[in-house]
């Protein structure tokens, strides 16, 4: 073990491989989290409203988690064979297809552990063998997750974005990625900024610009970041955002009043600051003559 880990140490091209292999794996179960975690929140929101309520409780439900039940086909609820659940490979060698009853299974499956391994190589070679890469790398596959189910049900869900926030906190108490002081001001300025903008939008519109899932994300990356990278990640997520809704008002044809999820353009914002940031900022300043 110690001699893999010293192989790993000083080959960033074998590091980079053996973590695309691995970010390939933690896709398949991100593909578990971003279907699974909406849904019991769900049935833990239903339970509470029927509690507060004193209603008769339901009848009790097939158990149900990131753990169990096990992978099944949604058509004919075959359960699937560890073989035929190897990441991208399994959908190609099946044919996108159920080995039991043939039915179709979505492309996004083995897209987004192609898109986890390929983001997870990235990470490993940019930052190298050491602390940096592993948080870097726990931050890069929640966000793919909380941006899948933002996409999905319009929700940030607390459970992964409060606890990485706290992380990020903690983080920063030994300089892995800013200081304490960046840190903290960093937290409270992406949570008050978004919060400041939601309020003023609410107050001259009537309606909500967007949701407080959204305060807590980029309080997330002011937390790991510093708050030096705000400007960056809002300025970046804006015109990203922008440029993808109008093309769907032009060529999906979609309603301007459907609300567009903004977490994944933040995630995406803020996953480029971690990883270009400071290649950003000279290129901006460089092409405004500064």
């Amino acid at each position: 073990m110690q001699l893999l880990l010293d192989t790993l140490q000083h080959s960033l091209t074998l590091l980079t491989a053996v973590i695309f292999v691995l970010g390939l794996m933690i896709g398949s179960f991100l593909n578990v989290v971003i279907f699974r975690l909406p849904v019991m929140m769900t049935r833990d929101w239903r339970r509470e409203c029927r509690e507060f309520l004193e209603l008769e409780e339901e009848p009790q439900a097939e158990r149900f988690n990131l753990l169990v039940p096990l992978s099944r086909c949604p058509h004919c609820q075959t359960d699937i064979k560890p073989y035929q659940n190897i990441p991208v490979f399994s959908y190609l060698f099946l044919q996108g297809k159920c080995a039991q009853c043939g039915s179709a299974i979505s492309p996004r499956y083995p897209l987004i552990e192609a898109f986890t391994g390929i983001c997870s190589a990235i990470v490993a070679w940019h930052f190298g063998y050491g602390a940096e890469m592993l948080f870097a790398l726990l931050l890069t596959w929640c966000l793919i997750a909380a941006s899948f189910i933002d996409i999905d049900h319009q929700l940030l869900p607390d459970s992964i974005t409060l606890p990485m926030l706290w992380l990020g906190l903690f983080l920063s108490l030994f300089s892995v990625y800013t200081d304490p002081q960046s840190s903290i001001i960093g937290a409270i300025a992406g949570y008050l900024s978004l919060w400041t903008i939601y309020q003023l939008f609410k107050l001259l519109t009537g309606k909500e610009g967007m949701g407080y899932g959204d305060f807590k994300l980029l309080a997330l990356f002011g937390a790991w970041l510093g708050w030096q990278y705000l400007p960056l990640i809002v300025l970046l997520s804006s015109l990203v955002g922008s440029v993808i809704g109008i093309a769907m008002v032009i060529l999906v044809k979609k309603d301007r009043n459907t609300p567009i999820p903004f977490g994944p353009y933040l995630a995406a914002a803020g996953w480029l600051a971690l990883i270009w940031g400071d290649e950003i900022n000279r290129l901006y300043l460089n092409t405004i003559g500064l």
